[in-house]
């Protein structure tokens, strides 16, 4: 690690919770110079959702490489971008009976974001946004601003405007109506709140904490933003793409968002790739209004393409993720029944928080040593959040939670039964 210490900024952060020089990887297993297996319940940061060099989007990205497709065009017409558009269309929104044009914003999810909340200022003419308590839109101003974390927002330097954050739901408890209270300060000309371009939410909060919005009050927050002519974003970009079941996280609720933030796992092999999603009426931009050098990263739309193909034709990968995602959550139930914990998620992504807000980090630790790599999440890293591939094989997936299991006894010295 002697190199990374002497060259790379202090800015690092995942390099220390997993100290080990990473070598090769597939599927759901990484592995160090020494030969060492960890299983991957991280997965990028959920940009791995099919795991490690899938061999379908490999060999597909192979083989354009091989015959000199184009690889950077910024947003010029190739067949890649044609293929992946048509084939986007034809798999994802035809079926779902959604109406939506496709923005290629810069390459990650904040630029995704970032030009989300440039398009509905712009239509709405207002400059106001409606985020939530423990929020996470990514790194850059823009979407800083929507961020509930303290010590992110610090990392700005600069005061962080024309937001206004409102409880998430159960964020005041499961008995506060945290719509009402929205819809109170909506209507209330003496509020303080300019009448807000958009709302922005995640459905499952990820580095918020595994916050979860119920039906009910998605359902009302849209019905809300409907009644006020306030634009509805959801920043799908960690839990989209089969993360929580369907393709969209949205989708079995009543809910059709006026914009749509896609990253992460849309180009299904880590390549960097971003979309916004919009319905027709509001593709108000002019050419060029809004770019960048890498919006065309056409070896991203190869892989993005083979992955539709691959998984999302028909519902098996959605079966597989709901199986496992009982077989977490009755693992992670068995942790929580003896440790003052709290579980909570949808799909491939669930979390246990725990009220000793130290032990998640130190569970993280003594997961690494036995060869599990798994993160946390929330404002004060109290929640251990599961995020394996979505494609984990059985065998392996029980293997990770055994170790989670083995960790958490270690770490609180209570004794963990996981099937």
């Amino acid at each position: 690690m002697d190199t990374f210490d002497r060259l790379e900024s202090n800015v690092r952060g995942y390099c220390r919770s997993f100290p080990t020089v990473f070598s090769s990887a597939r599927g759901a297993t990484l592995v160090n110079e020494e030969g060492e297996e960890f299983i991957d319940f991280f997965a990028g940061a959920g940009a791995l959702s099919y795991g490690h060099n899938n061999p379908a989007l490999k060999s597909a990205l192979i083989e354009y490489l091989a015959g000199d497709g184009v690889v950077h065009a910024l947003d010029m017409s190739t067949s890649a971008k044609r293929t992946f558009l048509q084939t986007f269309d034809e798999v994802i929104l035809r079926p779902r009976d959604m109406s939506y044009k496709i923005m290629f914003p810069g390459p990650t999810g904040t630029n995704a974001v970032e030009s989300a909340l440039k398009l509905a200022r712009k239509v709405t003419g207002r400059h106001n946004v409606v985020s939530f308590t423990n929020g996470f839109h990514g790194m850059t101003l823009g979407s800083l601003a929507l961020t509930g974390n303290s010590g992110k927002r610090a990392g700005a330097g600069v005061p962080l405007n024309n937001v206004t954050h409102m409880p998430f739901c159960d964020f005041l408890g499961t008995e506060t109506d945290t719509i009402a209270a929205l819809e109170r300060y909506l209507m209330d000309s003496s509020s303080g709140m300019d009448l807000p371009a958009a709302f922005i939410l995640e459905t499952v909060q990820a580095e918020g904490g595994v916050n979860i919005g119920t039906r009910g009050w998605l359902e009302a927050l849209a019905e809300l933003a409907n009644r006020y002519k306030v634009l509805l974003i959801i920043d799908d970009i960690q839990v989209g793409c089969g993360r929580t079941g369907p393709f969209f996280s949205f989708e079995p609720f009543s809910i059709q968002p006026d914009i749509i933030c896609l990253s992460k796992s849309i180009s299904g092999y880590g390549l960097p790739m971003a979309l916004t999603l919009m319905k027709p009426e509001l593709d108000v931009f002019s050419p060029g209004e809004h770019n960048g050098t890498f919006r065309g990263h056409n070896a991203a739309f190869v892989t993005a393409t083979a992955a539709l193909r691959e998984y999302w034709q028909d519902d098996e990968l959605t079966r597989k993720v709901n199986r496992n995602a009982r077989t977490v959550r009755d693992a992670l139930l068995d942790i929580a029944v003896d440790h003052d914990a709290v579980v909570r998620g949808r799909g491939m992504i669930q979390g246990i928080e725990f009220a000793d807000h130290s032990i998640a980090s130190a569970i993280s630790k003594e997961a690494f040593k036995r060869g599990l790599i798994i993160e946390t999440a929330g404002p004060n890293d109290e929640v251990i959040k599961t995020l394996p591939p979505l494609t984990i094989a059985d065998e392996l997936l029980n293997r990770g939670l055994k170790i989670l299991g083995e960790s958490t006894a270690a770490v609180t010295n209570v004794p963990v039964c996981v099937n």
